[in-house]
């Protein structure tokens, strides 16, 4: 790997229009999985694939180091699941084993503990890069204004929404953050034969099926689906939840009780959802809070799937009301539930507002048009770092 020197002076003499590969670490100290980690180990291996060199370091038994392997990225586990001075440590360690250029974050944990090692490592250290990926409020006390305005060079979030965000009430410098949502591989995420997609997963053929691709956690308005599904006019459709986490247990008591567990398929955590995206007739994520842009929507518009969600976080910048999906309000199971009778009922609707969709998003959220901004927002921490 580059040297601490070289490396050094490669920035300052070349700064965002030098082109030579990149080393680049990825930190992670959640121990779920989900969107979030789908588009660290999806960007990490678009990276390497363009001759940067990338590793992933994630909390020790998270899922996110057994799934690395898989996406045919290098990972290493650390103690890095929890804010204490051994996490300080390992981080540290890791700083000093290879020369980064850069050091991208991703969640709180891992993003405090990164800082506080990058103090100690000395003149060449790496640049500290942050995405952002939930709406979650960000504190602006002291010493998250340091970390967010000194230690970190650059800012990325997920969706604009985001950025306006900070930038409004935490002060961050405008020129120092910037959107750059997830990018879908168009070619996976290409619509087909409904029909041979639901064989292919095991679904039946005949009845509608709407269906939602989401981690089983309370933000994303499972529980409100179930309560809307039970209302539907129509008894004749089916519905289909991938993914697992934490409210599995809790949703499947809520089907029992309203008596839905012949027309509810759990179908858990599945390695690839193409398949289960395409054999739906509508697609749902009812989200109430922390989302950017959910890369789940966006899959779901690239395959040519009828949408129908909410305008939690920024979501409104790809679900624009009644032209690329459906929006209703947060937390109202009966505007839901009309709006799924809605779609159901109209054909055309669905085709209409899957055709807009897939319009506005395949040449907006490619993942190309994301490993391009990325790789840019790279070279320019890198030169504003190297900078006198």
């Amino acid at each position: 790997m580059l040297n601490g020197q070289t490396r050094g002076q490669n920035r300052r003499h070349n700064g965002e229009h030098d082109a030579r590969p990149l080393v680049i670490a990825h930190t992670e100290s959640s121990e779920g999985w989900g969107g979030q980690e789908i588009r660290i180990l999806t960007e990490a291996a678009g990276m390497q694939a363009r001759g940067h060199r990338v590793i992933v370091h994630g909390a020790y038994g998270s899922r996110i180091m057994a799934e690395a392997p898989r996406f045919g990225v290098p990972s290493m586990a650390l103690s890095i699941g929890r804010k204490r001075p051994a996490g300080v440590m390992a981080m540290r360690r890791a700083l000093h084993a290879s020369s980064f250029d850069i050091v991208n974050t991703h969640s709180s944990t891992d993003t405090w503990l990164t800082a506080v090692a990058l103090r100690t490592v000395g003149r060449a250290r790496p640049v500290l890069v942050r995405t952002r990926h939930v709406s979650v409020p960000v504190p602006n006390d002291t010493a998250t204004r340091w970390l967010y305005r000194k230690a970190t060079t650059r800012l990325i979030t997920t969706g604009e929404a985001l950025r306006a965000t900070l930038i409004r009430d935490n002060g961050i410098d405008p020129e120092r953050i910037e959107s750059i949502p997830t990018g879908i591989d168009g070619t996976r995420f290409a619509p087909g034969d409904r029909r041979a997609a639901r064989t292919a997963v095991g679904l039946a053929l005949e009845p509608p099926i709407i269906g939602i691709v989401a981690t089983l956690r309370s933000w994303k308005g499972h529980r409100y689906l179930l309560d809307a599904f039970a209302r539907l006019g129509t008894r004749d459709v089916v519905l289909v939840i991938v993914g697992d986490g934490p409210q599995r247990a809790a949703l499947e008591a809520q089907v029992d009780a309203l008596s839905l567990r012949e027309r509810v398929v759990f179908a858990g955590q599945q390695d690839d959802v193409a398949p289960w995206l395409r054999a739906l007739d509508v697609f749902v994520l009812p989200s109430y809070a922390n989302e950017g842009v959910p890369q789940a929507l966006l899959q779901a518009m690239f395959a040519g799937v009828a949408c129908i969600t909410t305008d939690a976080g920024a979501i409104p910048e790809i679900a624009h009301a009644g032209e690329t999906a459906l929006v209703v309000a947060k937390e109202d199971v009966a505007a839901l539930a009309d709006g799924l009778d809605a779609l159901l009922a109209d054909a055309a609707m669905r085709a209409r507002l899957a055709a807009n969709a897939r319009a506005f998003v395949v040449p907006r959220f490619g993942l190309p048009a994301m490993l391009d901004r990325m790789e840019a927002a790279f070279r320019r921490a890198l030169a504003d770092a190297g900078s006198p």
